[in-house]
Formats: C-alpha cells, structure tokens, sequence
C-alpha cells in the first residue's frame, strides 16, 4: 500500500500537491466555522459526579461558582472595628462590581477563625461556571483595591473562578509558548541532521500543515465526540513528533539511495517501499495503541484519544502522498540551501552509524549476553521507584507553580481554616423537595454531618422549589485529595446520606464535589487499565507479528516497549513523587503522579516505540532478505538507521522537553515522562538491547510455527537490485497471502 501510494503521488504530483493544500484549507476553515464542542462537567467524571450534573443540567440550575476573600490580622481580632471596616469595604467594593449574585459576611456566616484573626468573605458570582470566569477579574481587581488601601491586612481572593481564570489563561499561554519553541527546535535539529534549509523545512512544514488539517478535522467532528484543552495540547505534541520523524525516515531513505548512485525514480520506489512501510505500520500501532483509551470511558480520555487517532492518520497520509510528491518535484533540489558548516559533518553515501555508534554497537554484538545483562539491570533499576508510586487528581494547589498567588492565598486559608476548601455537595431530586419528611431529612443530614468528626460547618442548604432539587455543601475534613478526605467522603456517601435523604422514597442524591470527582476518576481508571494494557499489548504483538511474520520479532517489541515504559515510570516517579532531581526541571516533588499521566504515557509510548522499532527491524530483515546471515544484518540494519534514529530520538525529546517546562504540573510530568521514554528506546533499548537480544536469537528471529503460515506477508516484496539495474516496477509491490 505504501509503495502504490509512493508511485501514484510521484507521478501525479502536482495533483497530489494541490490535493493536499486543498484538503489543509478546507479541513481548517469548515472546522473553524462549525467550532468545537468541549467535553462537559456531566461526562468529564464519570459516577455519582456524572449524575449530580445531569441531575443540574436537568433542571435547568448553573452551579454558581465560589469565591472566597480572606481579610487577616495578626494583630486586630475580627471585632475590632477597624477589622470591621475593612471586612465591610471588601463586602461593598465586591458588590459594586455588579458582577456577584450573593456576598455573605462573615459575620453571619460565623466564618471567623479558632484564634479570632481571619475571617472568610463567601462571595456567589453570577451565571454557571464559564460566565463566572469570565466575571472574576473585576471581583480580583476590587479586593486588590482593598488590599492596595490595607497594607496592614491580608486581602487575598481564592475560589473556583479566579483558579479557572489562571488555569485557562496559562493553558493558552503555554500552548502558545509550546508553538513558538517546539516548532524552531525542530527546524534547528533537522537543520543539523540534513545540513541543508529545504530539507529541514519540508518535514516541519508538513507536520504543521498535518496538525492544523487534524484540529480542523476534529473540531467537524467534536459533535460526536467531544475535545478538550488537553487534546489540544496532546495532538500538537504528538503531531509534530511523529510528523517531523515520518517524513525524515521517508527523506533520509530518498536521499540515502541517490547517494548510492541510484535515479531519481528508483530512490523514491525504494524509499516508498520501506520507510513508506515502516511509517505506515508505525502510524497504525499509534493509532490502534491510542483507541485503547476508547475502553476507559472517561470524556477526556476519549477526546485525548480521538484528537491523537486523527493526527497521526493525517500525517501518515501527509507522508505517503505529498512528501514523495514534493520529492519528485524538487528530485536533488531537495539538498538546496546547504549550511557550508553543517555540509560539511554531512557524510555522503550511506549512513555507517558514526564513530559514536559503531563504538557501542562493536562490544554489543561481540559480547551480546553481557549486554543484555547490563541493560536490562540498568533499566530495572530505572523502574524500581514504580512500586511506590502513588497516583491522584492533583489539586490546583499541588498543578500551579510553587510562589503563584493563588497557592499563596490557599496555603493562608488552610492555616487559617484548617479543612478542604471545596465542599462536598449533596445533590438532591425528591418528588417534593418541600414535603416535611424531606426537610426533616436534610436537618439529620446536616446535623449527623456535623456531629461525625470527619466534616465540619459551615453546611449550606439551597432549595429550588419548583424544580425540586435541593443542594447540601459539606466541608470535608482533610486537603482535598487525601486520606482524610476520601474517608470523610465514603462516610458522607455510604453512611449519612443512605441513612437520612435516601430513607425518603423517590429520592436520588449523588454526592460531587473535588474530592468526590478525584475519587470516582482514580475508580474508572483504575478498573480500566487491565482492559486497556490489555488491548495494546495484544494488539501491537499481533501488529508485529504480521508485519515481520515472526513470532521472536512480536515478542522482543513488546518486551522491549513494556521495559521502556516502566523505566519512564520510575523516573517520573522519582523526580515528581519523591522529588529527586525536581528543582533541576522547575518544580518540586508533590507526593503523587497526576492519574492519568502513566495510562496516557503507557499508550503513546507503546506507539511512539514503533517508529524505531519498526524502521530498525525492517533495515535488519531487508538486510537478511538480501542474503546477509543474521548477525551481519543486525550490524547492517542498526549502522544504516543509526543516524535517522538518533535524529528523530532528539527531535522527539527536544519537543516532549518543551512541555516538560509548561506551568501545569500535569504537562510537566507528561513532557519529562515521554521525553525520557524516548532518549531510553532510542538508546539503550535500540542501540543495545535490541541487537543483542537479536544475535542471541540469531535465526530463531524469523521463527514461524506452520500454523501461522496463514498470516498474510506484508513485506515489499523482492530485494531491491543493486545500483545500475532496473527499479522495480510499481504493481509489483503488493500483499501476498
């Protein structure tokens, strides 16, 4: 398929060309007239969270937003009257904004502190959640004002709409900020690989036109299923990573063979026929890794999964038609632009592996057993911190940077309020919310609530009448997402409200909230990851096994990948669990891996892997099928891909890295662990590993069982002729069974 796509584009490549500019165009502008549909708060957590706000949604009832405003003394009490009247301007300013629904004082509220220093203003903003965020910033302007005028107090603002508003807005920061670095690092190394400007631009240029067709694209189709800001930021990372390295294994190839003498027409039929298989069965194993996520049934997942899937596909097609296309327009114009300096490191004729890898490949391949040995322990060693590794839902707290204000102002709050700062919130739908066994009921679940240890006041009872649906906010004893907290919560969920709303028939009350969310999130995924590791596992060795049809092959992928993916699993654990090595990236430990950060990693990096894998054992095999014995085509196969490999590996980590230095500790952790992943298999596990494990096999590699002859042979077909004969011809490149 790749060699029939690799001849039609060459010889209709002005179509082709055209075709794919045409299809950029119209995938970006449709996708930009119909827009996205973001994933929403009823399906981005799934369990009584879900419920609770489709429950909302239902009744047609916004969950306002929270603000809190802390006024701090250390040495007025909260009746002093100049306390008073400080705590009165914060209450008018906030009010004047026009922009709050509600603002309740403290002295109402008896929201004052054990010592009598700190006191809470409770402030509702109007409309759901999105319109209180795009409220806050004149609430935060008006308690600055207070604050400006009080420097004697401390005036501080947190809640669910000024952290929405940081959050959102470093989202687009940082994506921004990701563009703007990514993109050059890739230009630069390229730049370094080819030594010239056409041949470093046309792989990055590619990949941006396949990532901009991929968001337009997935906008169409985000009425189905739903994206996220974190797809969008995943398909941009993924996107360029893969794009830049399919083009750059299908351009290393063209080149190689023009440089070994061969026309222009037979370089690009080879190089169609090889690397152009080896993208396409590496884009495959990305995509059919990346639908396991479809088996979490959690929105983000999916929308994370959809948006990669979409990606990937655009840019293996970007790679079969258009790169072989712009190759046979350009032919040895493709080299134009040389860098004098950097031409000069370039070595004509086919690529040896360097001084470097010839250096570690020599003891490998003389020495395999106690090669395998040392690697293997080495990555071991790596992966031994995953036995303790603790996963969670970071709060807002633990995602922003240490020293930002909102961290500040939450540390303040806890100390002075010692407790979570989101409460739990019962969601009640009854037959009659109003009925006097209702109202009894939600008075013994206040009272039980307080009277449990494990909550604390104050409890806040909304009742919406007409709708019949009542809301019950209780503060959760611990920080948010600890032990503490979980226990407070089961308490709520399995004991209290079975025992006092629910005793009333007709009567639903799923209990949300950030604890709530954090916990049923960690449930679904937790009971996901067998069926998931599940999945890709078995998929990518059958995946492997009919692509090489050897049963050794299959096995030493998949051992290989799953030794790379503990070994990235250890180190981010090591560095944002426990926080070694932490302060070297801009961060600290945070004592837990974001949940959903290792299922992600396992996914993308299981594809990810293919790309070297699929493109070195495809080198060794061709070697092999050319009449090499084992041994010398491993030495072959791991020299001549030595240096596309080591390039795509520094492309791939440059861009990971690039996340790895983001605001949000969610993509720092995702950034440093794939950016690690990939420096592993690009080095210990294909430099090393992998040929030593393959000349210990020696010709068990292309072991078949008989029972397996059925597996259709997806190689391409005869060995090449050598230089000076004639290419094969187009139609015989083709599936045999």
């Amino acid at each position: 398929m790749a060699a029939a796509m690799g001849a039609w584009s060459a010889r209709h490549r002005k179509t082709a060309v055209f075709g794919w500019l045409v299809f950029v165009v119209l995938a970006a502008v449709l996708g930009g007239m119909h827009g996205s549909t973001k994933v929403g708060r009823d399906e981005s957590v799934p369990g009584q969270v879900s419920r609770a706000a489709r429950i909302l949604d239902d009744a047609g009832l916004t969950t306002p937003a929270g603000e809190t405003v802390l006024v701090q003394s250390p040495e007025l009490s909260a009746d002093a009257p100049a306390f008073r009247a400080a705590v009165a301007q914060v209450i008018a300013a906030v009010d004047a904004t026009g922009k709050a629904a509600a603002v309740r004082s403290p002295y109402d509220t008896r929201a004052v502190s054990a010592d009598g220093h700190s006191v809470l203003v409770q402030v509702t903003l109007k409309g759901d959640r999105e319109e209180a965020v795009t409220n806050v910033p004149a609430v935060m302007a008006a308690v600055a004002g207070v604050q400006g005028q009080h420097p004697e107090l401390t005036v501080v603002e947190l809640g669910e709409a000024s952290s929405g508003k940081w959050i959102q807005d470093q989202f687009a920061d940082d994506f921004t900020r990701a563009e703007w670095t990514a993109v050059p690092l890739a230009l630069g190394i390229l730049l370094v690989a080819f030594g010239a400007l056409v041949a470093a631009v046309l792989p990055v240029v590619l990949a941006l036109t396949a990532f901009v067709a991929a968001g337009g694209l997935v906008a169409l189709g985000s009425g189905l299923l739903h994206t996220s800001d974190d797809a969008s930021s995943v398909m941009l990372l993924v996107g360029l990573a893969v794009g830049v390295d399919y083009c750059l294994f299908y351009l290393r190839r063209e080149r190689e063979e023009r440089a070994a003498g061969r026309d222009l027409a037979s370089a690009l039929t080879i190089a169609a026929a090889t690397s152009g298989r080896a993208v396409l069965v590496s884009g495959v194993t990305v995509v059919v890794a990346m639908a396991g996520m479809f088996l979490t049934g959690i929105a983000d997942f999916r929308a994370m999964a959809f948006g990669t899937i979409v990606v990937v596909i655009t840019a293996v097609l970007g790679s079969l038609t258009v790169l072989p296309a712009l190759l046979s327009m350009l032919g040895d114009r493709v080299a134009k632009g040389r860098v004098p300096f950097l031409a000069k490191l370039r070595r004509p004729g086919p690529n040896t592996g360097g001084r470097f890898w010839n250096a570690v490949l020599t003891p490998v391949l003389r020495r395999p057993l106690a090669a395998t040995l040392l690697a293997g322990a080495f990555l071991l060693a790596l992966a031994a911190p995953l036995l303790t590794m603790h996963t969670a839902n970071l709060t807002f707290q633990q995602q922003l940077p240490r020293g930002n204000a909102l961290v500040t102002a939450s540390q303040k709050i806890e100390a002075a309020f010692p407790g979570s700062p989101a409460p739990a919130t019962v969601v009640i739908k009854a037959t009659d919310i109003s009925s006097p066994a209702m109202t009894a009921a939600i008075a013994d679940l206040k009272a039980r609530a307080l009277a449990s240890g494990r909550m604390h006041g104050p409890v806040d009872v909304t009742v919406h009448r007409e709708q019949n649906v009542a809301t019950v906010d209780i503060p959760l004893d611990g920080s948010g997402n600890d032990a503490t907290s979980n226990a407070a919560l089961k308490a709520l969920r399995e004991d209290l409200v079975p025992a006092t709303v629910l005793k009333v028939p007709g009567t639903e009350a799923p209990v949300t909230g950030q604890t709530a969310g954090s916990h049923d999130f960690n449930a679904k995924m937790t009971g996901s990851l067998p069926a998931v590791f599940g999945f890709v596992v078995a998929f990518a060795f059958l995946l492997m096994l009919t692509s090489f049809r050897s049963l050794a092959v299959a096995a030493t992928a998949v051992a290989l990948n799953l030794l790379s993916v503990g070994a990235a699993y250890g180190v981010l654990t090591l560095v944002f669990q426990h926080g070694v090595g932490a302060s070297l990236l801009g961060t600290a430990g945070v004592g837990a891996v974001e949940s959903w950060v290792p299922l992600f990693l396992f996914v993308i990096l299981f594809g990810l892997s293919m790309d070297y894998h699929v493109f070195v054992v495809s080198r060794i095999k061709e070697g092999r099928d050319r009449g090499l014995p084992t041994r010398a085509a491993i030495a072959h196969g791991i020299r001549s891909t030595a240096g596309v490999v080591t390039s795509a590996a520094v492309i791939m980590v440059a861009v990971f890295a690039v996340f790895g230095t983001l605001s949000m500790q969610a993509m720092k952790q995702m950034g440093v662990g794939l950016a690690v992943a990939v420096l592993i298999d690009a080095t210990v596990i294909r430099a090393v590993l992998l040929p030593a494990v393959m000349t210990l096999l020696g010709e068990r590699n292309w072991y078949l069982p008989r029972w397996l002859g059925w597996l259709p042979d997806l190689s391409h077909g005869e060995p090449f002729p050598p230089v000076g004969s004639a290419a094969p011809a187009p139609h015989r490149h083709r599936v045999e069974v």
